[in-house]
């Protein structure tokens, strides 16, 4: 792997690692010039990002039919990967499994350490590296904050080194899932991106996927972001002051009908009540940052919802109808994201487009 003499130096001590810049991490984690374990949403920048779009879009498309969904499960039929998720998932989860499947990538997976060895006391660290002997990629979920970033600095510090992908670590980022979000407005929106309102609603100090899209919201143009909340589930300093520094325009109100009227999409998210301590989510009225169907009248008719699922009550049911509602389509558009990410990491696909 090609690295900075600075970066080799660092390597035996995680400790001194892992409390550096992202941007100063990001060239131990490529290869080749290419990104090799996928963990940040800082590495997908805007040609990444289209060439992934288009990459996608060429999936749906030759999948369509007996032959080219064969010549795409050839692809990758020599490779095996781990899917590792020591959190509870379904989207995610079935979303990568079916887009090894698609690629012809053979799949083996843990869904519950209780059913490893750590049991017996192995560390999760070895645990992994004991995966990685059998499979040529692991995709992981973990609810403790910063362990995938350390089994892929760990990973790629051997002599049998795999692309780790992150499919959410704690409660800090979740690329994937950003990458599928970018894909669902890229799409919603014709390509054209830029110039666009996006605000984010609901608990957005504990939710990751709203964290991670609020990076790649740099590599559009002319962006602004609303942050509509209660007052307990603010955006965090760390996010405000990327946009900050990247000169992106923000705002943060808990008048969420106020700024219905310019949006051109609304991300809403549930209440992260699985991160209380306490069961401080109870003293908090979340029913303010509900979308409901009378609210359909208030947006514009170009405007469109999307949602990271599950979802509980923050968008009624009878909205699924309007054709603004596009989290359905945003949940299958997942499937197809990380299949070209898959492709990409693997070197294929130049052989899909």
């Amino acid at each position: 792997m090609q690295r900075t003499q600075e970066m080799t130096s660092v390597q035996p001590d995680w400790e001194k690692f892992y409390p550096r810049p992202i941007s100063e991490k990001i060239p131990f984690f490529s290869k080749d010039g290419r990104v090799y374990d996928c963990l940040f949403a800082q590495q997908l920048n805007r040609d990444l990002l289209t060439l992934l779009f288009r990459t996608a879009d060429r999936l749906r498309e030759v999948t369509q039919h007996k032959d080219g969904a064969d010549y795409v499960s050839g692809l990758l039929s020599d490779k095996r990967a781990m899917l590792y998720f020591a959190q509870p998932s379904t989207r995610t989860f079935m979303s990568f499994l079916n887009a090894a499947h698609i690629l012809g990538v053979k799949t083996s997976e843990i869904r519950d350490s209780s059913t490893s060895s750590e049991v017996k006391g192995e560390t999760p660290e070895d645990t992994v590296r004991t995966f990685s002997s059998y499979v040529d990629m692991i995709i992981m979920r973990h609810p403790t904050p910063g362990f995938v970033e350390k089994t892929a600095w760990l990973m790629n510090r051997t002599g049998r080194p795999v692309p780790i992908i992150s499919g959410g670590s704690g409660k800090d980022q979740h690329p994937t899932q950003a990458l599928l979000d970018v894909y669902t407005l890229y799409r919603s929106f014709n390509g054209d991106i830029d110039n666009k309102h996006i605000v984010m609603v609901g608990d957005l100090k504990r939710g990751r996927t709203v964290r991670s899209l609020s990076y790649l919201m740099k590599n559009y143009n002319k962006m602004s972001l609303s942050f509509v909340s209660p007052k307990e589930f603010k955006m965090e300093a760390d996010i405000l002051d990327f946009l900050k520094r990247h000169n992106i325009p923000y705002q943060e109100t808990e008048d969420f009908k106020g700024v219905l009227k310019t949006a051109d999409a609304i991300y809403m998210t549930r209440i992260q009540d699985e991160h209380d301590k306490a069961g401080e989510s109870k003293k908090v009225d979340y029913s303010p940052f509900y979308f409901r169907q009378e609210n359909l009248k208030d947006i514009k008719k170009t405007c469109v919802i999307l949602h990271p699922l599950p979802r509980r009550h923050e968008i009624e049911v009878s909205v699924d109808d309007d054709p603004r509602a596009v989290f359905w389509r945003q949940e299958r558009n997942g499937m197809w994201a990380r299949a070209a990410l898959m492709a990409y990491i693997f070197g294929v696909d130049g052989k899909i487009r």
